[in-house]
């Protein structure tokens, strides 16, 4: 048994399971991966970013003329009275006659002051946009998966640190026992010793169904079948090369919400440009080919042909040109313009608030890293601490209250130790979002 606690307490802290589980390994990359692919939020988004890039697909279609066809095939069949100038007076029942109409016309804008151009453009940057509000999806959807996959990890390692506690406790609830049956022990000691066993094992049966949990929580931001079962890994691995002024320096090029501010204004100064493009005249070509063919089984007016048929051709040049519209597009000029003002403040705001978030992450970031080192320092004293109050305790020169001390100084050094590594990862991975290159 001194064996066991000796290779217990002098480990270092480096959470690994060791059980063989029948469940299958989910590493943080195959989580991400999932997400990214299955993510309902990302795949509405992609949605969005689809339906933009289809009408721009189409935006050559402004450039094109507009052909129409129309025909129209008619029956008659009408009681006919009429009467002359002469007093003469026609008449004539069930009138019988067919018509048939027929036309194609052709209609092309040949300048409307570039509206179309910039229509065409603006569609493009919606396709753009688009992209960009499924990249920022993306970087806050991996956050969110990245922090609560490390959360699993998190727990695992306090219900391993539990377990060793169970294990200290099992050791004192033997302590007492020999004691107890050689005379040299007292019954509390030993009550007080299973008290706190069934205490760890209370313990361990709510950590693992907060992992369980946790594991449901993944799964739904996966969209992946719930109570899908697996394991994840053992430790949380950090990144080291993290430099303030790089993040800020990248973060203005790739962060995806100020990228996407800066296409809502290129977007914004595309619909000035069409609202501006209202004030010149619009200069059309029209075509049209007609055909008419009337039948007519009989008539009252000898004048009127009982067969008539005209086909033929027309085209010419149309101008429309503005003159007063209730000053109408010059409100939307100056509302687009109004638009494109409120997107650059936004920005300025954005940014800054941006700049703000990444020095204060930075600064977590840092803090994290200087605790994690002391406490890594501090839970080699306390596992030491423990062993020498478990070895005090068996040869009689210490108490069971001095090994509860202890042990409760180790259970919150296991405590500080985890909380620092996961916060450490949260901080990491928030300066990560914020500079925009997290999917990387």
């Amino acid at each position: 048994m001194k064996k066991f606690v000796i290779l217990l307490l002098k480990c270092s802290f480096i959470i690994s399971i060791n059980t063989v589980y029948s469940q299958n390994k989910l590493t943080i990359e195959q989580a991400i991966a999932t997400t990214l692919e299955n993510n309902y939020n990302i795949l509405l988004l992609k949605n969005d970013s689809t339906s933009f890039a289809l009408d721009n697909s189409y935006a050559k279609a402004a450039f094109l003329p507009r052909v129409n066809a129309t025909s129209n095939y008619q029956f008659n069949n009408n009681d006919q009275s009429q009467t002359f100038t002469d007093g003469t007076k026609r008449e004539r029942d069930d009138v019988k006659s067919n018509n048939i109409n027929a036309s194609v016309q052709l209609n092309w804008t040949l300048f409307d002051g570039l509206k179309m151009f910039a229509t065409k453009e603006k569609l493009a940057e919606f396709v753009e946009l688009g992209s960009l509000n499924i990249r920022n999806q993306m970087v806050n959807s991996i956050a969110t998966v990245t922090a609560n996959y490390y959360n699993i990890v998190r727990q695992k390692q306090l219900l391993k640190a539990i377990e060793e506690q169970m294990n200290v406790n099992e050791e004192r609830v033997n302590i007492a026992e020999q004691k107890l049956s050689v005379g040299l022990g007292a019954k509390p000691e030993l009550l007080q010793a299973k008290v706190d066993l069934n205490a760890q094992k209370a313990a361990r049966m709510k950590q693992l169904t907060l992992i369980e949990q946790l594991k449901e929580q993944l799964n739904q931001l996966m969209n992946v079948k719930l109570s899908s079962t697996y394991e994840v890994d053992d430790e949380i691995v950090f990144r080291s090369n993290i430099i303030l002024a790089e993040v800020m320096t990248v973060a203005e090029k790739s962060n995806p919400a100020l990228l996407s501010i800066k296409k809502n204004m290129d977007i914004g100064k595309l619909t000035l440009k069409e609202r501006k493009a209202d004030l010149f005249p619009t200069l059309s070509f029209n075509s049209s080919y007609n055909y008419s063919k009337v039948d007519n089984k009989t008539v009252v007016n000898p004048f009127q042909p009982l067969f008539s048929r005209n086909n033929g051709y027309n085209y010419g040049f149309g101008l429309t040109i503005p003159i007063l519209n209730g000053f109408n597009v010059k409100r939307q000029i100056q509302q687009a313009q109004l638009d494109i003002d409120y997107l650059n403040l936004s920005y300025l705001n954005q940014k800054t608030q941006i700049d703000l978030s990444i020095i204060n992450a930075y600064k977590d970031y840092e803090l994290q890293k200087k605790m994690l080192a002391l406490e890594e320092e501090n839970i080699l004293l306390a596992k030491e601490n423990v062993f020498i109050a478990v070895e005090r305790l068996r040869l009689g020169v210490s108490t069971f209250i001095e090994l509860r001390e202890t042990q409760k100084s180790l259970e919150l050094a296991y405590d500080r130790l985890i909380a620092a590594r996961y916060n450490t990862k949260l901080a990491e991975t928030e300066l990560l979002r914020l500079k925009g290159e997290i999917i990387r």
